[in-house]
């Protein structure tokens, strides 16, 4: 083995880095596969490597059936690849849900529309009433093949009033011929988007479904994102709640920040960088929670979302005038890959502080304006 730090320059060659930071911790090789475990610091103060952040990485990898020899690295043909990872997310505490009860919401043969952008909205009402038990975990569970068709789901909590009738059809959301019963959901109860996995709730949390209060009737919005105009796509893409009638200490809720749809938000064509501010004001935040939450809300997660043009998103966070650690952020942001931050440790959101969602976005390749179609959450 050359276990040895190399870098590469614009034309992909690759060359010894005169200042070594790699440090081989263990190595295994058998019949079919080779295990390489090594370590370097996050900052190693080398103009070759990149520091490691809690932004979104690219971990590139290539390898050859030969060890690489003095003369230099063998070509890897198609042996090569990328994965987008935040190494410094927290490792998640994981409680078994094998056993645990589930249900799904899932869309039921949706023809996707031959247009870039659709959002499809489908009622459900939760099987889980009468008595009060917390969802651990929400799983995505996207059609195979359809990876990259289905971008975002976002699950509304609905009106408690309405009748099941509202749950023999789906439509477009945002139409004008919209049913009003659509109307009645405003209020985020879960969020997922692109390259996502699973969410799992902290062992002190969950989301409360089967009281009064709770969700009876809840609204799947699901963004299908063609490009290319595939016409005759059936989708069947959804979620999966996972539950346990053991309760934990906390109520999960949502809190959405950013950039709502409108008109007088958009992006000029052939920018490197143009920024947008979304503020959720000391006077909104003291509205919210000064009566129903004078001590404030715990956040233990966040998830920064993105269109094509994102390229990072930083929450900023005041209090009394002076500004706070940043809340989360990704400097390095990847569309295909949108995930929940784990925060290191909850942070306690007050009654007139505010958040500034930071957008950063790159148009240069574009030649017509872009206009902002959806919120960052």
């Amino acid at each position: 083995y050359f276990q040895q730090d190399y870098f590469t320059d614009e034309n992909r060659v690759l060359k010894k880095d005169p200042q070594q930071d790699y440090h081989l911790e263990y190595a295994m090789e058998n019949g079919t596969h080779t295990i390489l475990a090594f370590s370097r610091e996050l900052h190693t103060c080398d103009p070759n490597d990149k520091s490691i952040t809690e932004s979104t990485v690219r971990v590139i990898w290539a390898y050859h059936h030969k060890d690489m020899g003095e003369p230099g690295q063998n070509y890897h043909g198609a042996n090569r690849g990328s994965k987008s990872l935040r190494l410094l997310n927290p490792e998640k505490v994981e409680v078994s849900s094998a056993s645990l009860p589930f249900f799904d919401l899932t869309n039921k043969d949706v023809l996707i529309p031959d247009k870039d952008t659709t959002y499809w909205c489908q009622m459900f009402k939760i099987p889980v009433q009468h008595e009060k038990h917390h969802v651990t975990k929400v799983e995505p569970l996207i059609q195979k093949g359809h990876e990259n068709l289905v971008h975002h789901i976002l699950l509304y909590q609905c009106s408690s009033n309405l009748n099941d009738s509202v749950l023999d059809y789906g439509h477009e959301c945002y139409h004008p011929n919209m049913p009003d019963s659509f109307l009645t959901c405003e209020t985020v109860i879960f969020a997922w988007a692109i390259g996502g996995e699973g969410f799992t709730y902290p062992p002190h949390v969950g989301l409360s479904i089967g009281t009064a209060g709770d969700p009876l009737f809840v609204l799947m919005e699901v963004h299908y994102d063609n490009p290319s105009y595939i016409e005759g796509l059936i989708d069947n893409s959804g979620l999966r709640l996972i539950y346990t009638p053991v309760l934990r200490k906390y109520d999960a809720g949502v809190i959405e920040a950013g950039l709502w749809v409108s008109l007088f938000h958009n992006i000029p064509p052939g920018m490197p960088e143009f920024v947008s501010e979304g503020h959720c004001t000391l006077e909104c935040l003291e509205e919210a929670l000064g009566a129903e939450r004078p001590g404030g809300i715990h956040v233990f997660a966040v998830l920064l979302h993105a269109h094509l043009a994102g390229r990072a998103i930083r929450m900023r966070h005041f209090r009394n005038g002076e500004e706070q650690e940043l809340l989360a952020y990704d400097d390095e942001f990847d569309f295909n890959f949108q995930e929940f931050q784990y925060l290191k440790e909850e942070r306690t959101i007050l009654p007139g502080d505010n958040l500034i969602t930071e957008c950063h976005y790159s148009t240069v390749d574009r030649i017509r304006m872009t206009w902002v179609r959806k919120m960052l959450i």
